[in-house]
């Protein structure tokens, strides 16, 4: 059995939206793994504690940290550090035995007004964490773990892919490939209470900046210290490669799925 961990970055609304892209990351952990990973995670945030002050409490929210928003300013943290902090994130990350998939709805290739971005970002994640259940561990099942503010949607898409889950075929046309790995509904999680999803939330992030720059949609918030620039989210990146599923997608070196084509 295998825990599915989601967040995302960006907003999921269209027509009418305040971000280009929207990011659904994913981090898959099998049961038997959880603990340790669990240990690991909690060892690196006592760390965080002893080095910078960051109380250990405080959910590591990845956009809000690096723009010093909130109670974050309260730490007293240079910008230095403040990249400092994320990079560590990330090499922890890097070292977990997980697997990542995400995915990126950019809103300015999408052609008709009822596109569902987070019905259509969950759809293709999930599909791609089947995927790869089928190849590495043929007869394993797993659950849906996220923030209580999109179990309800999450849940729509769920039920209807297990029914009815049409994907292009090599031969033409579409073929309906129903969803059997997936058990229950998304089950709702505080994100402040979970370092997988903050884990979650720090892949979204890094991937959100790194495809709004390579997409040429947009620039990074005003906020964001110097040193995260192009050259360090490919970095960062680089640096995930461990633990990001590089078969979700063909056509892009770290994995990264993008929708509409």
């Amino acid at each position: 059995m295998y825990l599915v961990y989601y967040d995302e970055s960006g907003d999921d609304g269209y027509p009418q939206f305040s971000s280009p892209l929207f990011v659904l990351s994913g981090i898959m952990v099998h049961m038997a793994m959880w603990q340790q990973e669990y240990e690991r995670l909690r060892s690196f945030r006592q760390r965080l504690t002893k080095k910078y002050k960051f109380p250990l409490k405080w959910e590591i929210h990845t956009k809000e940290l690096l723009l010093n928003k909130g109670d974050y300013r309260s730490l007293s943290l240079s910008g230095r550090q403040r990249v400092a902090i994320i990079e560590a994130f990330v090499n922890e990350i890097s070292r977990l035995d997980v697997r990542i998939v995400n995915v990126v709805i950019n809103k300015h290739a999408i052609q008709r007004g009822d596109y569902g971005v987070l019905d259509s970002a969950l759809s293709y994640s999930i599909q791609r964490m089947e995927n790869d259940l089928s190849n590495r561990d043929p007869t394993a099942k797993f659950l849906v773990i996220t923030d209580e503010g999109r179990v309800g949607k999450m849940r729509s898409t769920s039920r209807r892919i297990q029914r009815v889950n049409f994907v292009p075929s090599h031969f033409g046309g579409a073929v309906n490939r129903k969803i059997t790995r997936l058990l229950e509904d998304p089950l709702p999680k505080d994100s402040g209470e979970s370092y997988f999803l903050q884990a979650c939330d720090c892949a979204a992030y890094i991937v959100y900046m790194h495809k709004l720059l390579q997409l040429g949609v947009g620039n990074l918030a005003g906020r964001i210290p110097p040193l995260v620039n192009s050259a360090r989210l490919d970095r960062w990146l680089r640096r995930l490669e461990p633990v990001l599923n590089l078969k979700a997608s063909k056509t892009d070196r770290f994995g990264i799925v993008v929708y509409p084509k």
